[in-house]
């Protein structure tokens, strides 16, 4: 992520551990982009990313949080920063899991291919037996 972003005091932060726990970061996701003065569209983007992000969380790490918080560039562009983070098993192969098409689910959802098409930037940091972080952010356009 750019070094000039500055976060701003807005955030909300939703912690996942069941599948309910997923509506609940989708539906908040979408009412902060919405906030910030988002298109539906775009906030339904914010909440699609948000969904499969949750949704690995649920599969794989059993439970974690989802950080939504305001951005802007600092100069005058804001945006929504999404940081997923689980202590889980982590993921051995990043390329390979945020390549379009792969799965280790048989859900048919996004993935991790998908919120990166999704968001305007896309950061992953995983360590097997640690956890992952992902980062992402959606400029409001």
């Amino acid at each position: 992520m750019g070094n000039g972003d500055r976060a701003l005091a807005e955030e909300t932060v939703v912690p996942i551990k069941a599948d309910s726990d997923i509506v609940t970061a989708r539906q908040q996701g979408r009412a902060f982009a919405s906030l910030l003065g988002f298109s539906a569209m775009e906030a339904t983007l914010v909440a699609a990313a948000i969904s499969e992000l949750a949704r690995n969380i649920v599969l794989y790490a059993a439970r974690g949080e989802i950080a939504v918080t305001a951005v802007d560039d600092g100069g005058g562009r804001r945006g929504v920063l999404l940081v997923a983070r689980d202590k889980g098993p982590g993921i051995p192969d990043v390329r390979r899991a945020t390549a379009g098409g792969y799965s280790t689910s048989s859900g048919l959802g996004l993935g991790l291919a998908g919120v990166r098409r999704l968001m305007d930037e896309f950061e992953i940091v995983s360590d097997v037996g640690i956890g992952t972080t992902v980062t992402a952010k959606k400029w409001k356009q």
